[in-house]
């Protein structure tokens, strides 16, 4: 899926794509903080775009695909909680809930998400779901 870039990100930060989550995923720019990183992620999964989440992911615990599923509509992220993560950090955590709606109706996913800076770079580690 594309996304005009004058359009509202979907991660729902109040920018538009382009000045989002877009710059991210063109690779224009990396991530500057955990939450920036989780806010791309989110907006990912929203677009479909399994090349950027794979390359986010950090390669210990990086799968072989991601099975994303056309049917699921991400509607709303709600970050909840961000310990650490910022630019001078090395490790973060993101607490977060994703709503989501899929053939079988609507949907919370509540995870605490680990994040590791390595060389000025944010990856995703794992996350532990509530």
């Amino acid at each position: 899926m594309t996304i005009a870039p004058d359009i509202r990100c979907p991660c729902l930060s109040g920018e538009v794509y382009a000045a989002c989550c877009g710059r991210y995923h063109s690779g224009a720019r990396a991530a500057p903080t955990a939450e920036a990183l989780m806010r791309s992620r989110y907006s990912a999964f929203a677009l479909g775009l399994e090349q950027y989440l794979r390359g986010s992911w950090h390669p210990s615990t990086r799968p072989d695909s991601v099975d994303l599923d056309d049917d699921t509509r991400w509607m709303r992220l709600d970050i909840e909680d961000v310990r650490r993560g910022g630019p001078a950090d090395s490790d973060g955590v993101v607490r977060f809930t994703a709503i989501y709606r899929d053939a079988d109706g609507g949907h919370r996913l509540t995870e605490t998400s680990r994040f590791v800076r390595e060389r000025g770079v944010w990856f995703y580690v794992d996350g532990i779901h509530a």
